[in-house]
């Protein structure tokens, strides 16, 4: 029991945060030597840092044909739309899902199903709010194709923010990928977006909660229709 109950305190921190959280530490000392109360913003700023680039284990459920979601947050849209221009897809319009990340959200990117990476392209852009439509389209991003293991094509891409501005991506072209592998990670507050193949429904709706690498949004076996969400 003691163990289970360390596991969900003492979570796992991206190496990409330990500067920050060491920097915001290192503030803190020189603020101390300033004026004594002044590391109480200090502190809290470390204890933010720690708190944003906390990396939690997940449990992904494993069959062929799910489709993860890619990150936590919120499911701002479903609808069709076309593929980032820069991944050479043409004007074909795919289903659409868009996650919205708040800066209280793990921001740990995951893999949404096994495959093969066959496309990475980076582009610049603004950094509008991602919660807009338009930020798909006009935020600096990071798109990435995939080929799953009966040859259909998934596109899923990291979207910066209004105030993320460093995108991570640790994959590479040909890299073999599972389901729920981390991959990358977007600093601070984001937006990440799924086209499915042709055909086929997404399992989630406007408004629902994503856990990144366990929350099933779609599968690939199935021919249901497209969801809708209601308030209850």
């Amino acid at each position: 029991m003691e163990n289970n109950v360390l596991k969900y305190v003492l979570v796992p921190i991206n190496r990409a945060g330990w500067p920050f959280i060491a920097g915001a530490l290192l503030l803190s000392v020189i603020f101390a030597l300033i004026w004594p109360p002044l590391v109480i913003p200090g502190l809290l700023l470390s204890a933010f840092c720690t708190y944003f680039f906390r990396d939690p284990d997940r449990y992904v459920p494993v069959r062929p044909g799910l489709v993860v979601s890619p990150a936590d947050g919120l499911v701002s849209a479903v609808e069709p739309a076309t593929p980032p221009a820069e991944l050479g897809m043409g004007d074909v319009s795919l289903m659409r899902v868009s996650i919205f990340l708040s800066v209280f959200d793990v921001h740990v990117n995951r893999i949404p199903t096994g495959g093969e990476i066959t496309e990475l392209a980076y582009h610049e852009g603004a950094f509008l709010n991602a919660a807009e439509d338009k930020a798909s389209d006009l935020n600096e991003r990071q798109s990435v194709r995939m080929k799953t293991a009966d040859g259909r094509d998934i596109v899923f891409v990291q979207i910066a923010g209004l105030i993320a501005r460093r995108i991570i991506c640790t994959l590479k072209h040909g890299q073999s990928v599972r389901a729920g592998e981390r991959f990358g990670l977007i600093r601070f507050g984001s937006r990440t977006d799924v086209y499915l193949p042709d055909g086929v429904a997404p399992m989630v709706a406007v408004g629902q909660r994503m856990i990144g690498g366990e929350t099933v949004i779609a599968d690939l076996t199935s021919d249901e229709e497209t969801r809708a969400g209601e308030v209850r």
